[in-house]
């Protein structure tokens, strides 16, 4: 198992001892569970990630500390854009959708306001980093 795949582990278990809430770089900040299915596995996989809620969405950043491909789990979502959301002890059905200007960057920047590393990431990419918006599903 990965780094990565291993400290996402400990944060989803974190995640779910204490009713959203994890300590380290995410103690204080918006974090959601986040189901998609494999784009071509079809297999669940979970990724836990920042967040932030507007009205009754979220929106969740691409960003993979600014490499420069996106993260596996925004294919995922592009592909199969029903996923299901963690927040909190809720589990919340949501469809995906890919954020257009100008609402992209509005977004973007509320996420740099709450959590400045995210501005670090958009400075080492050359490549524009998606935002996601999850609405609940009724």
């Amino acid at each position: 198992m990965s780094d990565v795949n291993e400290r996402n582990k400990m944060i989803i278990e974190e995640f779910r001892a204490n009713e959203g809430k994890v300590g380290g770089n995410f103690e204080g900040k918006e974090l959601l569970l986040l189901h998609t299915r494999g784009a071509k596995s079809q297999q669940e996989r979970i990724n836990p990630v920042a967040c932030i809620k507007y009205g009754d969405r979220f929106a969740v950043i691409a960003s993979k500390g600014g490499a420069p491909t996106h993260p596996d789990w925004y294919y995922n979502v592009i592909a199969n854009p029903l996923v299901t959301i963690e927040v909190g002890k809720e589990k919340i059905q949501a469809y995906a959708t890919d954020a257009e200007e100008p609402e992209r960057t509005r977004l973007f920047n509320q996420m740099v306001e709450v959590m400045p590393g995210f501005d670090d990431y958009r400075r080492k990419t050359t490549r524009v980093i998606p935002v996601i918006v999850l609405t609940p599903v009724k």
